[in-house]
């Protein structure tokens, strides 16, 4: 997933049916007048969750009359069964969708999804999302990037450096600015016997350390290479090479545990909120979580140096070409952009993409956003290491895996990471 999230699946077609609440009002045709049909599958007491509730409420509200048809649904539902789903009268006026080209892109090039470019100008969502931003709202042929808009992010994520500032104290290190102070604060960790990053080989996170310390060397014409195809991709070279050399150098140097060749994300998770892990390398995915469970001190700075971080807007509301109620679907959508709804998602530990932190009550929860509006407004968004083509998840954490308990030498990894890169890149332009 975006974020390589975990979402709960239902695990009956019963337990994947509406959870309803149902508005007030006319039960009658679904006509556009009087029904706007929504879905979405953020949980009720998550960021999104919480400010999309409200959004409900003011869309009802301002639009005396319309029921509001909510459903939230499992993850896994809608992305498995998408296209079905929204091609049937069944189907969602508005929904969130995942983005990507395998997702949104797909959907966008089946003529399944509805054209928002006019209404993405007229209510001004092209001004109040960066570039970086607008890359995944918008797909030519199903890639995304440029041509029209298909969707509307109105929350973001990116990763970042967690740390336990109590860690720190203990044996006096200081937060890092650059790659070379973060080095030598690991170092000192090491020096005491202390393995200062947590890590997790068997999902997602070492795939990200290795693009984060990538990007360290890079700059957007890369990103615009690997990501959305404007130039081959030599993997043999700097950029990529420096990531996969410096991860193996970080392993060498006990920086990285190397039986965590075998955990998974939440070991990662659980081991940093236990108190026992300096570091970790991960995304704002974690941050609400991190907020309730953790009893120490603790916060978050940018990978030091880096310009670029992976990351992206968040999920995508999307309207399916078969709505029946347009207006009504682009009419909520503008509301989750408004300043109350953006602010919601911010004091509630998520990541708005046109919050003011002046309006964000907790310190931690204002810093999580400043840091994102700073790597928003350099373009500094590079989307996650496994997006290019379809499979690359599953390439990217055996490979990095064999870094981890050095079954592998960096340049092993990297033929092995290449070869399915290439090959996915060279079918996507075919098609």
């Amino acid at each position: 997933m975006r974020r390589f999230r975990s979402v709960a699946v239902a695990a009956t077609v019963a337990a994947l049916a509406a959870t309803s609440l149902a508005a007030c009002g006319d039960d009658g045709g679904d006509s556009e007048a009087n029904v706007l049909k929504l879905w979405h599958y953020e949980s009720a007491n998550s960021a999104m969750g919480i400010a999309w509730d409200r959004a409900i409420e003011i869309f009802k509200e301002e639009h005396e009359g319309v029921e509001v048809r909510f459903e939230r649904k499992a993850f896994e539902q809608i992305q498995q069964n998408a296209g079905m789903i929204i091609n049937s009268s069944e189907g969602p006026d508005v929904m969130e969708y995942n983005k990507g080209n395998a997702t949104a892109g797909l959907l966008s090039s089946q003529g399944l999804l509805t054209d928002l470019t006019e209404e993405a100008t007229e209510r001004g969502w092209d001004t109040a999302l960066s570039p970086s931003l607008q890359t995944t709202a918008r797909y030519d042929n199903g890639v995304m990037g440029s041509g029209n808009w298909y969707g509307v992010p109105n929350y973001g994520e990116y990763v970042m450096v967690y740390y336990n500032k109590d860690l720190f104290t203990e044996h006096g290190v200081t937060v890092p600015t650059t790659l070379a102070e973060m080095t030598a604060a690991m170092d000192t960790f090491v020096a005491k016997g202390v393995t200062p990053l947590g890590m997790s080989g068997a999902e997602y996170p070492a795939g990200q350390l290795f693009y984060q310390l990538a990007l360290s060397r890079a700059d957007r014409a890369f990103v615009d290479n690997y990501q959305l195809y404007a130039n081959p991709v030599d993997f043999t070279a700097d950029p990529l090479k420096y990531g996969a050399e410096t991860f193996a150098e970080w392993v060498d140097k006990g920086y990285i545990a190397k039986d965590s060749a075998s955990l998974k994300a939440e070991d990662m998770g659980t081991g940093f909120i236990s108190g026992k892990t300096p570091m970790i390398v991960s995304g704002s995915w974690w941050f609400g979580r991190f907020k309730s469970e953790i009893s120490f001190d603790w916060d978050t700075f940018l990978f030091p140096g880096n310009t670029l971080h992976a990351g992206s807007s968040g999920n995508l509301w999307v309207v399916p070409e078969t709505s029946k109620a347009k207006s009504l679907a682009y009419d909520f959508i503008d509301i989750t952009m408004r300043p109350e709804i953006q602010a919601l998602i911010g004091n509630n530990g998520g990541v708005p993409v046109a919050g003011d932190p002046a309006t964000i009550n907790d310190p931690k929860d204002r810093k999580l956003i400043e840091d994102f509006n700073t790597v928003s407004s350099q373009d500094g968004l590079a989307f996650y290491p496994d997006w290019p083509v379809p499979g690359y998840y599953d390439v990217l954490v055996s490979g990095f895996q064999g870094l981890i308990n050095q079954s592998r030498s960096p340049a092993q990894v990297l033929d092995a990471i290449s070869g399915p890169y290439q090959d996915g890149v060279a079918e996507i332009k075919r098609d």
